[in-house]
């Protein structure tokens, strides 16, 4: 989850050479370019290459770009196209945009921009987030880099691979009309409106339901539903103001006002308790 963090790199990247102005606002390109960076114990920090670059007063428009960051913050991105204002050090990504970390985490779209003044990397399209169990998907998104903390807005679904024993895994669907907040530092994540999570044939309905995780989000640690919530397995539905479940004992604690409908079998055999 953590592939946008890099792409403050790509952006010191092609932009660690310094302005290139056309003069008199003439457009000038140059055909395959390639560019590499290197500190000051020679190492090599970055390259990026493409096939043009035109430079048309303080814009640079790049077609296919890939570019690598080296050292402790590794990064490749590609993309079709790339746009850099030399001035502001905006940047965007559009077309076929991967952008993959050293640990595999990959965040897609077709449409990536980083605003550097607010330090922040969004898109108006729809996204992909992968990592090693871990997916989301959506339409809208802003991170922070340097705080770990993204929010996608909408048509939100994320599926979590969660380990029920060392030989099985189960999938974890949860999907909401957005918006998901995810807080890496807080290992949290928090989704909004009609939020839907589905397990092993069990639904559990909510206004909100937030998902704390393990360490390496691969596991989930604790569930928190608030607002309307409905429990279905089966037939049997169950119905709460707050369900809170603790995975690692694998208990559900329910309250404020909680009824449980059964089924019970026949044309009429549904009981209704605690109401």
């Amino acid at each position: 989850m953590n592939a946008h963090r890099f792409l403050i790199g790509l952006i010191a990247v092609l932009l660690s050479a310094g302005p290139v102005l056309a003069e008199d606002n003439v457009e000038q390109q140059f055909q395959g370019f390639n560019l590499q960076g290197y500190t000051d114990e020679g190492d090599k920090a970055w390259d990026v290459e493409g096939d043009t670059a035109d430079i048309n007063g303080t814009e640079i428009t790049l077609t296919n770009v890939v570019a690598n960051s080296y050292g402790d913050r590794q990064m490749n991105v590609t993309a079709e196209m790339g746009k850099v204002d030399q001035v502001n050090g905006h940047m965007q990504l559009e077309k076929d945009v991967v952008i993959t970390s050293d640990d595999g985490s990959k965040l897609m779209s077709d449409f990536i921009e980083w605003d550097k003044e607010s330090d922040t990397v969004s898109s108006s399209e729809e996204v992909y987030i992968r990592s090693d169990a871990f997916s989301a998907t959506g339409t809208g998104m802003k991170a922070r880099p340097g705080l770990k903390s993204a929010q996608i807005d909408k048509d939100v679904t994320v599926r979590v691979e969660t380990e029920e024993d060392t030989e099985r895994t189960k999938q974890l669907t949860v999907s909401s009309d957005g918006p998901m907040i995810l807080d890496q530092l807080l290992l949290k994540a928090r989704f909004e409106v009609n939020v839907i999570a589905e397990q092993d044939g069990q639904i559990l309905k909510a206004d909100v339901i937030e998902i704390y995780f393990k360490e390496g989000m691969k596991e989930v640690e604790e569930m928190i539903c608030v607002g309307n919530v409905e429990i279905i397995q089966g037939e049997n539905k169950t119905y709460a103001d707050k369900a809170t479940y603790d995975a690692e004992e694998q208990k559900l604690v329910l309250s404020g006002r909680p009824k449980l409908i059964l089924e019970t079998g026949g044309d009429s055999g549904i009981t209704s308790l605690g109401n």
